[in-house]
């Protein structure tokens, strides 16, 4: 492996720690910003979150002014919100953005850089499936940007991927730039302190799905490995703890960490990614959040395709701290399924979708959306194992005879 040609690079510069967040105005300068539009959603206003960062513009006269609040980002990063925010952008006279939610907040605000940097009038038309843009030929987007995540889990304050529903296909697209990440990321544990244990509970199982779809791509290498195991460790550590003791500011921070350590591993390692696949075409389909569609699939998924995961599976085992793994390499993958799924249970989330009322025969489109995804185009997913994990995660009552 460490003779093969790879590429590692993290990009945005990481700033953590309890009030980090005082750092925004000066950041801002420092990139040449005078006046920035914040991106952020409806429920961080309600909550006062976002009042919290505004504050840090309040007073002196600084070099920098908050010109705007764009509150209208949606679940999901959607076409048509990431063309109205654009339109404000350029209404405000903004020169610079900050990103303050999830990750559709985060990755609403990435195309919004790569949209006006294509000088597109519509995102949705440039973003019909995949897109990969790669150095030299993209290059750096002058407009400066600093991301304050309020979630553990999409890591996307550091990626370089956007992903971005397309309404007009229905389908979620990979926005794949360099410089679409921000230059700076502010992993401040206070502001998510306030988020509610579920939403705790199924992005920081995005995050460990993250970190293990790149443990176990094709492509990993001993520095997205690094990064990998030590995301594992960190939320097998913590996110009970954030869950269930949501005030607690270690656990909160260092869930943050994890998250952007597991997202650059991901990013890096890139490859066959069968879990976000199915995840997306789910999320697309019924409108599940994209953390908890991970949740429910990620064991199923593995459970579908033994072969994918074998070679790897003692391993990782024991970077989860599993005692007393088997020899054979198929019962390892067991273990750690079932580990899985205890965490999951630990955690409180379910096993299927029942809550989101799948119909029988919503589950015959499920082969094809799932590979028609653009997340799928490296690694097809055969019908039989879609058909499978679908139907088990469905949460279909079974009719009474």
């Amino acid at each position: 492996m460490t003779t093969t040609h790879f590429l590692f690079g993290v990009r945005t510069a990481v700033h953590s720690g309890s009030g980090c967040r005082t750092l925004l105005p000066e950041l801002l300068r420092g990139l040449g910003g005078k006046r920035a539009l914040l991106v952020t959603d409806k429920g961080l206003t309600t909550a006062g979150v976002t009042a919290r960062v505004t504050s840090l513009f309040d007073g002196l006269p600084q070099p920098v002014r908050l010109v705007g609040v764009f509150d209208d980002v949606e679940q999901d990063a959607k076409g048509a919100v990431i063309g109205k925010a654009v339109e404000r952008f350029k209404a405000v006279g903004a020169d610079s953005l900050i990103a303050l939610g999830g990750g559709s907040v985060l990755d609403t605000v990435k195309a919004m850089k790569w949209m006006m940097h294509k000088g597109l009038t519509d995102i949705r038309m440039g973003l019909v499936s995949n897109t990969i843009e790669t150095f030299p030929e993209a290059q750096y987007i002058p407009i400066p940007h600093v991301a304050l995540p309020t979630t553990a889990g999409t890591g996307a304050e550091v990626s370089p991927i956007a992903v971005v529903f397309n309404e007009l296909l229905n389908v979620k697209t990979n926005l794949i730039h360099p410089f679409v990440a921000a230059d700076f990321a502010l992993l401040d544990p206070d502001l998510t302190l306030g988020l509610p244990p579920r939403i705790t509970a199924f992005t920081g199982f995005d995050a460990l799905t993250h970190a293990l779809e790149a443990y176990f791509s094709p492509v990993a290498n001993p520095m997205t490995d690094a990064y990998a195991i030590q995301a594992t460790r960190m939320i097998v550590k913590h996110l009970p703890t954030a869950v269930h003791d949501g005030n607690n500011v270690e656990a909160r921070a260092n869930m943050l960490i994890a998250s952007c350590m597991a997202i650059s591993a991901f990013s890096v390692a890139l490859n066959a990614i069968p879990v976000h696949n199915m995840a997306h075409a789910f999320g697309a389909k019924f409108n599940i959040p994209h953390g908890l569609a991970n949740a429910v699939l990620l064991p199923n998924v593995m459970a579908a395709l033994p072969d994918f995961y074998t070679s790897r599976a003692r391993s990782f085992g024991e970077e989860l701290g599993i005692r007393d793994l088997p020899d054979n390499p198929r019962a390892c993958l067991d273990a750690v399924i079932t580990f899985l799924r205890n965490l999951r249970t630990k955690v409180c989330l379910p096993d299927t979708f029942a809550e989101f009322r799948i119909q029988q025969a919503d589950l015959a489109q499920m082969v094809g959306l799932v590979q028609s995804d653009p997340s799928g185009l490296l690694f097809r997913l055969p019908d039989a194992v879609i058909e499978r994990v679908s139907q088990e995660v469905a949460g279909v009552a079974t009719p009474v005879a």
